[in-house]
C-alpha cells in the first residue's frame, strides 16, 4: 500500500462529509488523496466522460482543500461500478472513506449497497461516514470491538494507529453475553482474551493509552453505546459468529447503520 487516501464522491451532502473526514484523514497521516467518481456507463453517450462529474470532482477536491489545505489532492472519474472502482483503488490506498448512502439511496435505507459491499471486498479499511458525524469527528476515543475473530485481530493493529495520529485514548470493548460463551468460557477468560488481543502494540505505540471494557449485552448494543461518546468506531469486517459465505458480518453492518461515530471496518485479506 502506498501513502494515500480515497475518498468516493457522488455529488451527496453526505459524500461531502465523506470528503471532509478523508481530507482530515490524510492530513493527519501526512498522505496523499485521491478523489473519485464512479461514472456509471449510460449509453448512448456522446461524451464520456461527462463533463459533469468532472465538476463533481473539482468541487469535492476544493472542498477537501479548504479543510485541509497542505494535503496534495488529485481527482479521477472512473468509468464503472461504484464497488468495482474502489476495489481496485483500494489496492493502492491505506484508508478508503465512503459516505454511508449517496444519490442512489433509497429514501428511508439508513445504508447503502455500496458501503456494504465495498466493505467486505476491500483490500485497505474502509471508513463509513454520515453527515451527522460531523460534530464529534475529534472528541472521545478510539473504540475497538474485539471478538477474537481473525479481521478483529486484524482491526487492532488498524485502531491503535488511528488512536495514535488522533492522540486519543483507545478503548477496547467485548460483549459478554454468559448464554451465548462457549462452553467453559468465565468472564475471567474473556477478560484474558480482551488483554492478549491489545497486548505487545505499546513497543509500536507507546503513547496510547489504552483501557479495556468488559461489557454485558449483545456486541450489537454494547458497540452503539460505546460509540456515542467515542470520535471513531474499528471493528473488524466479520465476526466469530459469521456465517460461511457471508462476506459482512451483521454486526458490523447493523454498527455500519447506527453508529454515532464514523465506523472503520476491517477486512483479513491474508
Amino acid at each position: 500500500m502506498g501513502n494515500l487516501v480515497v475518498v468516493g464522491v457522488d455529488g451527496s451532502a453526505m459524500g461531502l462529509a465523506a470528503v471532509e473526514a478523508a481530507a482530515t484523514a490524510a492530513e493527519r497521516r501526512g498522505a496523499a488523496l485521491r478523489v473519485v467518481h464512479a461514472e456509471v456507463p449510460i449509453k448512448p453517450r456522446h461524451v464520456v466522460p461527462d463533463p459533469a462529474s468532472r465538476t463533481l470532482v473539482q468541487e469535492a477536491a476544493t472542498h477537501a482543500l479548504a479543510v485541509a489545505p497542505g494535503v496534495a489532492v488529485t481527482t479521477n472519474v472512473v468509468t464503472g461500478d461504484v464497488v468495482h472502482v474502489l476495489e481496485a483503488e483500494s489496492q493502492a490506498a491505506d484508508l478508503i472513506v465512503v459516505g454511508s448512502r449517496g444519490m442512489g439511496g433509497i429514501t428511508g435505507l439508513l445504508l447503502g449497497s455500496t458501503p456494504v459491499s465495498l466493505a467486505a471486498r476491500s483490500h485497505c479499511p474502509v471508513m463509513i461516514v454520515r453527515e451527522e458525524h460531523r460534530a464529534s469527528a475529534d472528541t472521545g476515543p478510539v473504540v475497538l470491538g474485539v471478538d477474537g475473530s481473525r479481521d478483529s485481530d486484524e482491526a487492532v493493529d488498524v485502531a491503535f494507529t488511528e488512536a495514535a495520529l488522533r492522540r486519543a485514548e483507545l478503548v477496547a470493548v467485548h460483549a459478554w453475553q454468559p448464554e451465548k460463551a462457549p462452553a467453559g468460557a468465565t468472564p475471567e477468560s474473556a477478560e484474558r482474551m480482551l488483554a492478549q488481543a491489545t497486548a505487545g502494540r505499546a513497543v509500536t505505540h507507546p503513547d496510547v493509552t489504552v483501557r479495556r471494557d468488559l461489557v454485558g449485552g449483545t456486541e450489537r448494543e454494547v458497540l452503539l453505546e460505546a460509540s456515542e461518546a467515542a470520535q471513531l468506531l474499528v471493528v473488524g469486517a466479520r465476526g466469530r459468529g459469521g456465517l460461511a459465505g457471508l462476506l459482512l458480518g451483521s454486526v458490523s453492518q447493523d454498527v455500519m447503520t447506527h453508529a454515532h461515530c464514523p465506523v472503520i471496518t476491517v477486512r483479513r485479506t491474508t
